[in-house]
């Protein structure tokens, strides 16, 4: 009995200081990523003309990436599932390519996030750790769960659903348990490494007014719930239909596509007339709680976000799908008659949830983003949105543990990119 107690203490001290490691380290890159975003993004505002030149940062993504990626590295987040799943090895090479990738995205207006950097970043910094460390294959699975909590913690100023979204994101239906006090610990640091120590202000997203708790409101928010699903659908599959498609008409040549992306992209813009679906959007994100945003400005942005990435661009799908879910919130307001800021808050999140099949992490990043406000509506939007999203997603390589209903006639141990491209799906 006392040596099974001295493993368990040793093991658990061992995993508290990896994971403050990580955390530490993590949380640090993340600030830096963060606040050169913002900074690049500022100076792209100022000077619109740079977006003439997102063609030119295309065919470095490319280069960069078809030189030094080793073809795997372009495989974002999908990578690090992998990884976990111990399918491929991480790169370490991976967090400073998606570093400059998305700094060079970002300064040239193409429409993308941040978390993707700080994720992959994680990831890779977790590698290089154990490069040292030497840890063990079924260890070293939960270490990389740790770099993704660091990261999404740190990211969004949410440490509780950074620590969830490490343990769920790379399985459909399935949490990783032995990982959570790492990923618990890493998530934590981060945020704090990024909110005290750094100073990283986060957006302030505030919901004036919650609706009743009556059968009327939720029946209403069960059928926004269905939109916001089916939009998050409507985005994956765009986005990974443009990826390959692209890759097909290029022979996979990481420059011509990203090339062409950005001529796409310069095309867009002008058709708009304004720039103000290019790079992050955060301005127009931060109003739809507030004032009424244009009735297309949802699809607008899903439309750019899809051609950036699909055309191999760099970044984070997040925050595109918060601006996405929030705008789209913010138009059905007045339709369903519900309070306009709880609407963009439930679209943002619902979004969120249906394209990362993350349920458990967007309902906690509701609690912590919005102080737990309209909490009831938020657990029902989150689930219905991830069952009505079926089996697709962000990341093709996500497994699926068991179906999200036994109306789908999947495989257990499928990844999506199998089921999305089976006949037999249904």
């Amino acid at each position: 009995m006392f040596a099974s107690y001295k493993v368990f203490s040793l093991t658990l001290i061992k995993w508290i200081v990896l994971a403050l490691v990580i955390g530490l380290v993590v949380g640090t890159t993340t600030s830096f990523l963060l606040t050169t975003n913002d900074f690049l993004g500022t100076k792209r505002e100022n000077h619109s003309w740079l977006i003439y030149f997102l063609p030119i940062g295309g065919l470095l993504i490319g280069y960069l990436y078809m030189n030094y990626g080793k073809n795997d590295a372009a495989k974002g987040n999908n990578l690090i599932i992998e990884g976990v799943h111990g399918k491929k090895k991480v790169l370490k090479r991976m967090g400073p390519l998606v570093y400059i990738g998305t700094f060079i995205t970002i300064i040239f207006g193409g429409s993308t996030g941040r978390e993707g950097a700080a994720v992959q970043m994680g990831g890779s910094i977790a590698q290089m750790v154990n490069q040292f460390l030497k840890i063990k294959q079924m260890d070293m699975k939960i270490f990389l769960m740790c770099g993704v909590s660091a990261g999404f913690g740190a990211a969004f100023g949410t440490p509780i659903a950074g620590a969830i979204f490490g343990m769920e994101f790379v399985a459909v239906g399935k949490l990783k348990y032995e990982a959570f006090v790492a990923c618990l610990i890493s998530s934590f640091v981060g945020h704090y490494m990024a909110e005290s120590i750094w100073g990283i202000k986060h957006e302030s997203l505030i919901i004036q007014t919650i609706p009743d708790t009556t059968l009327q409101s939720f029946a209403k928010v069960i059928i926004l719930a269905v939109l916001f699903g089916l939009v998050s659908v409507l985005y994956c599959q765009l986005r990974h239909g443009i990826q390959k498609i692209s890759e097909k008409l290029t022979n996979k040549n990481h420059m011509i596509r990203a090339f062409t992306g950005g001529v796409i992209i310069i095309v867009l813009t002008l058709i708009i007339g304004n720039q103000e679906y290019n790079g992050r959007g955060l301005e127009m994100f931060e109003n739809s709680f507030v004032e009424e945003v244009p009735p297309f400005a949802f699809l607008a942005k899903l439309i750019f976000t899809a051609v950036t990435l699909g055309t191999g661009f760099v970044g984070g799908e997040a925050i595109p799908l918060f601006f996405i879910g929030s705008t789209l919130g913010n138009t059905l307001s007045g339709f369903f008659d519900l309070p306009l800021s709880f609407l963009a808050g439930l679209g943002m999140i619902a979004v969120f949830c249906g394209g990362a099949n993350t349920p458990l992490t967007a309902f906690l990043m509701s609690v912590e983003m919005f102080d737990g406000k309209g909490i009831e509506f938020f657990f029902v939007a989150c689930l219905i949105s991830y069952l009505f999203s079926g089996h697709h997603g962000l990341w093709p390589s996500q497994t699926l543990h068991e179906p999200k209903s036994r109306l789908f006639t999947v495989t257990d141990g499928s990844t999506i990119e199998s089921i999305e491209s089976s006949k037999k799906y249904k």
